[in-house]
């Protein structure tokens, strides 16, 4: 799928977000409500988070893999219906509220996974044991050393790699096929939660594409040091002798953050990757095509150039920019899709280099509408800034919801969103939902705490700060008077789906 070419409209809620039992968000029941809503409402897109397991900070930007899935997000009525859970099982789950607790989550989820991998082959449907060997197979390319990764992980008392035994970290031969057999159960437990994961969510697919609306998936250009990908191919990173990070990944000061954010991820060898035709890369782009309909590439500006920051420093401010692969990737690309199913995510510090490069190949950006309404700015994301080749946001998951945006800003900028909105403000939410529909962007897509209405409690994320962020969920379906709304606003602004 290439970016819509028609004007479309969407919702941005993460999977784990949604209501439900259990404590966290899944990809059962409540996730195919979600998509009737979305239909309900005149939707066409669902835009998710990255899908892969979380670790430290239970952030989706930061995952043991770029290619699995989170097993938190697993139905579990799925799998009692599949023999492998016993319905009392469940009654032991944390209670439902309108925040994840990933600690309780993890603490019940994990270990009844665990339990269901000891059951499979005993209990499983026959037909369902033929498709997780279909599975394995068809995925050994990735999954062998993500189950490994883990398995050695556990064996070292979950400390990071660079704090394994040596032969371990360097992928000793020997070490690595004692492995496979000392931790043969856990690997097994790792290839049963994946097979789950990726058979719910190709159902989920399925059934949003027979409703008419595509899933928009999130690619983050990074991953984390603490991973199966750094494991498997140190070649491809930037790493000294004791293969731990030269430098690490940032962005300087911005909106966002006055010091700047520093990731800490390790930075990329492009000069690597462009010698092997850029393979990692297209294989995680083919996976993650096999999930999503379109992709939102995280920090795109990292590929014209990417902010280095030494390791040691404790700020992102005193970094440079060090060119990226630039077009060689996205000729690539290309080639190997025919396309390119990505959105650019063009925000920060964004030079014209970045934009030629965009334009170049395409890509729509993204607008926020939240951006557009300093009086001290060229106010480029102002509503009638927008550009058709664009998607436009109220806000994203870094920022505020709309409703604290609103309360949170100085009386001078709150009086000129007012103005400008022609709004008292008492539902500002809808006033700024509104307003992007009206834009000239293609798409406009809406955080669901914007249709909700809810405040900063709501925030999904809060850059540069760990903890208490990406716990945010919803605590019952939304209303049809929402989807209302949103269908008629849609009809308005010529945002329906085609029919």
């Amino acid at each position: 799928m290439n970016p819509p070419t028609r004007r479309t409209c969407g919702i941005l809620l993460h999977p784990t977000s949604l209501p439900g039992p259990h404590g966290i968000g899944s990809l059962g029941a409540e996730a195919r409500a979600f998509v009737d809503f979305l239909k309900d409402a005149g939707q066409s897109i669902w835009q998710v988070l990255p899908l892969g397991p979380t670790g430290y900070g239970d952030s989706p930007y930061s995952s043991f893999s770029t290619f699995a899935g989170n097993p938190l997000m697993i139905d579990l009525e799925a799998l009692v219906a599949d023999g492998v859970v016993d319905a009392d099982e469940l009654r032991h789950a944390p209670a439902s509220s309108s925040k994840v607790d990933f600690g309780a989550v993890v603490a019940f989820k994990l270990p009844l996974l665990a339990r269901v991998a000891e059951r499979f082959n005993a209990r499983a449907p026959a037909a369902r044991k033929r498709e997780f060997e279909a599975f394995c197979e068809s995925q050994r390319w990735w999954l062998d050393d993500f189950a490994l990764f883990l398995g050695l992980k556990k064996a070292h008392g979950g400390k990071p790699i660079n704090e394994w035994d040596e032969g371990a970290r360097r992928r000793a031969p020997e070490v690595l096929a004692r492995a496979r057999e000392d931790l043969a159960a856990d690997l097994h437990i790792q290839r049963v939660q994946q097979f789950y994961f990726y058979s719910q969510w190709t159902a989920l697919r399925d059934y949003a594409r027979s409703s008419g609306v595509s899933l928009m998936g999130d690619m983050p250009i990074f991953v984390a040091y603490d991973s199966a990908d750094v494991w498997a191919h140190p070649d491809l990173f930037k790493l000294d002798a004791n293969l731990l990070p030269e430098v690490i990944a940032g962005v300087p000061p911005d909106y966002f953050s006055a010091t700047g954010q520093l990731w800490g991820n390790p930075l990329y060898d492009w000069k690597h990757h462009k010698e092997t035709g850029f393979q990692w890369w297209l294989d995680r782009l083919r996976l993650a095509l096999s999930t999503a309909d379109l992709i939102r590439l995280d920090h795109f500006r990292g590929f014209e150039a990417g902010w280095e920051v030494p390791v040691g420093h404790t700020t992102a401010e005193r970094g440079q920019w060090v060119q990226g692969p630039g077009d060689d990737f996205f000729v690539a690309v290309r080639e190997a899709f025919g396309s390119l199913p990505l959105v650019a995510e063009d925000l920060g510090v964004i030079t014209d280099e970045v934009r030629a490069l965009r334009d170049r190949h395409g890509l729509p950006g993204m607008h926020v509408l939240q951006f557009g309404f300093s009086p001290f700015d060229e106010r480029i994301y102002a509503p009638h800034n927008s550009v058709p080749n664009s998607v436009t946001y109220t806000g994203t998951h870094d920022n505020d919801t709309t409703v604290g945006w609103f309360h949170n800003l100085p009386h001078e900028e709150r009086q000129m969103v007012k103005a400008y909105l022609n709004t008292e403000g008492s539902q500002i939410h809808w006033s700024m939902i509104r307003a992007a529909y009206a834009t000239s962007s293609r798409t406009t897509i809406i955080p669901m705490q914007d249709v909700l209405g809810l405040g900063s409690e709501a925030r999904m994320n809060v850059p540069g700060v760990v903890g208490a962020s990406w716990a945010f969920r919803i605590t019952e379906r939304p209303h049809a008077a929402a989807a209302a709304q949103l269908r008629e606003f849609a009809r308005l602004y010529e945002r329906l789906p085609a029919t």
